[in-house]
């Protein structure tokens, strides 16, 4: 070996040395070769939520009372999920109008990844079911067929958690103003819980909204149903609230809750006084238990919407009208429709 070359190389290995001591390089290099963190409803799974801290620290209440589908999962395993929510809307100028919701869920093996199966109909004869099995996405409203999802991008996660967020909308439709105060312990499917009563809380010390960004209104004026909700939702007032919310001593997972509660809005906030009335019953069960998920017997395949419109007048040899200089396409084509056919209220 030459004198350069053999300098050259007496070179690198101090330089590669001396790198090596380095402190700095040290941390970037354990950063880069660290295995990946874990999802972050992994992460949230594995935090310790005291139930008994429930009452007196809101933040842990929240937490509890939010608790996303797949962090219940982490936290449970294979568990049933049913819950029924009654809405009575009431005005001194209109008749009563009712509506019943039932949502049931079953969550397999696999926490955040693991395969579900929701369903939800109300009292309208309207609903939809979504699944995931082995990785396969099928949806269908109520009394369509099933299709397969390819490329339901996330549809079938915030399915599930709407479907079990119940507890959630409930809060927050309510202000963030339940207040929980502890009974003591109880024993529920064979299981420890916390059992805590339901009041509603003074505003100033359970309001939990945030003020929102003003609505961008429409040109011509919002229509009167519009009108309805928007009064509804900013001049909403929580006038009473019991019932009961069992929490899990193990997990920190809402196991039962009985809600009733009712929502004013003043008559000198809006053209006319009107309350609505909700009720809840949710309940977790067959915790552990395996759910026997199978993807349905027959489904559709996944296809690209059809075009409308432009695909009637083709079933009655209406040819398409083209543009000047236009190839191969064709124009009055329908653009494609949103990607959630399974939605159905």
């Amino acid at each position: 070996m030459s004198r350069s070359k053999k300098s050259a190389f007496i070179l690198a290995v101090a330089l590669a040395a001396s790198g090596c001591s380095d402190p700095v390089d040290k941390a970037a290099k354990a950063r880069i070769f660290s295995p990946e963190d874990p999802p972050k409803v992994v992460a949230s799974a594995q935090q310790k939520l005291p139930p008994e801290d429930v009452a007196d620290n809101p933040q842990v209440a929240r937490r509890i009372l939010g608790m996303d589908a797949a962090e219940v999962t982490e936290r449970l395993g294979p568990h049933r999920y049913q819950a029924t929510l009654g809405y009575e809307w009431t005005s001194a100028e209109s008749n009563p109008v009712k509506l019943t919701e039932t949502r049931t869920f079953r969550a397999g093996a696999g926490g955040v990844s693991g395969d579900f199966h929701g369903v939800l109909e109300n009292s309208r004869d309207q609903g939809l079911e979504v699944m995931r099995v082995a990785g396969q996405v099928f949806a269908r409203n109520r009394y369509g067929p099933f299709r397969q999802r390819l490329r339901d991008r996330g549809m079938a996660e915030r399915t599930r958690a709407e479907l079990t967020g119940a507890i959630r909308d409930f809060d927050s439709l309510f202000q963030g103003r339940l207040k929980l105060s502890p009974q003591g312990t109880v024993t529920y499917e064979g299981r420890t819980a916390w059992r805590y009563q339901v009041t509603l809380a003074p505003a100033s010390e359970g309001d939990a909204s945030r003020p929102l960004p003003a609505l961008l209104q429409p040109k011509n004026g919002a229509d009167e149903t519009t009108r309805r909700r928007g009064n509804f939702f900013a001049h909403r007032l929580p006038r009473s609230l019991d019932g009961e919310v069992l929490v899990d001593a193990a997990t920190s997972v809402v196991l039962k809750a009985r809600l009733d509660g009712r929502i004013g809005v003043p008559s000198d906030k809006t053209p006319e006084a009107a309350e609505l009335r909700m009720t809840l019953e949710a309940a977790l069960s067959e915790v552990g238990k395996d759910q026997k998920l199978a993807p349905p017997e027959s489904f559709l395949p996944d296809a690209d919407k059809p075009q409308g419109i432009a695909d009637a007048l083709d079933r009655f040899g209406i040819e398409r009208a083209k543009p000047e200089g236009a190839k191969g396409s064709t124009a009055g084509e329908a653009p494609p429709e949103p990607e959630d056919e399974g939605g159905g209220e």
